[in-house]
């Protein structure tokens, strides 16, 4: 009895160990595998604009990241896939403000893009157009789409990347005027374009009316500019009405100077 007892412990053992050593090798075999899989599937996501723009699409990234690895991704090992150079690579691009790649256990890649968020589009003095983002970033106009933003025209200079570091530049006036206009629901909802005159100062055009709003440069006073231009708006254009005015000027110190028709 005792004999068959210590076979059945050693078959038991040897089968265990048979297993362990058979499960060790399928583990391994799977792993190798999976190093040799190439990319299943490229899934991107471009998250879009508040208003539903998306001025890069998923061809695009997929384009950019096999440019960047000089191959088409469903070629490459997914074990071999870089994710922080495809990452780097992405963010290069001046529509992409973060990139996010991941590969996943069944060898997918994974990028989801944020996009960079336009302010404005300007025509600067040369004709070159192009966006300003909320970090005052350039970025190109879009084949895909055209955002919704105020338009900037007139005598503004180049993009210069170190603009918002200086102490006073053309360019960061237009572009704190713009933050400025948009932080206001009113002025957000009212302002269409800006344009800079050959003296520097600003004028506005809404988008109800035809008139001109010439707010004079910007500087300390333009808040008190706004509220001098929303008091009349309250207590003039409601009974004179829209189309009385041709211009209405801020520049002068407690007074709203308007041209009639």
């Amino acid at each position: 009895m005792l004999e068959n007892a210590n076979k059945s412990s050693s078959f038991r053992r040897f089968a265990w160990i048979g297993g362990a050593f058979l499960t060790l090798i399928l583990l391994v075999s799977a792993v190798t595998r999976k190093k040799e899989m190439t990319v299943a599937a490229t899934v991107v996501e471009v998250e879009p604009l508040e208003d539903g723009a998306r001025l890069i699409d998923s061809m695009d990234v997929i384009r950019l990241v096999e440019k960047a690895i000089g191959a088409t991704l469903d070629e490459q090992v997914a074990s071999q896939v870089d994710e922080d150079f495809v990452e780097r690579s992405l963010e290069e691009n001046l529509f992409v403000k973060n990139a996010e790649v991941l590969l996943t256990a069944d060898s997918k890649v994974k990028i989801n893009i944020e996009q960079r968020v336009p302010i404005l589009r300007v025509v600067d003095k040369l004709g070159v157009q192009y966006y300003m983002d909320k970090e005052g970033a350039k970025v190109p106009l879009s084949r895909h789409f055209t955002a919704r933003t105020i338009v900037a025209t007139g005598n503004i200079p180049p993009y210069t990347p170190e603009f918002l570091t200086k102490e006073k530049d053309l360019l960061k006036d237009l572009f704190e005027l713009t933050n400025f206009i948009l932080a206001d629901p009113l002025w957000n909802a009212m302002v269409e374009q800006v344009h800079l005159t050959g003296n520097d100062d600003f004028v506005l055009v809404p988008k109800i009316g035809d008139q001109s709003i010439i707010l004079g440069k910007w500087d300390a006073g333009t808040p008190e500019k706004f509220k001098k231009l929303k008091t009349f708006y309250e207590e003039g254009m409601s009974r004179e009405g829209w189309q009385k005015y041709k211009t209405i000027d801020l520049r002068y110190r407690n007074q709203v100077v308007c041209e009639r028709r």
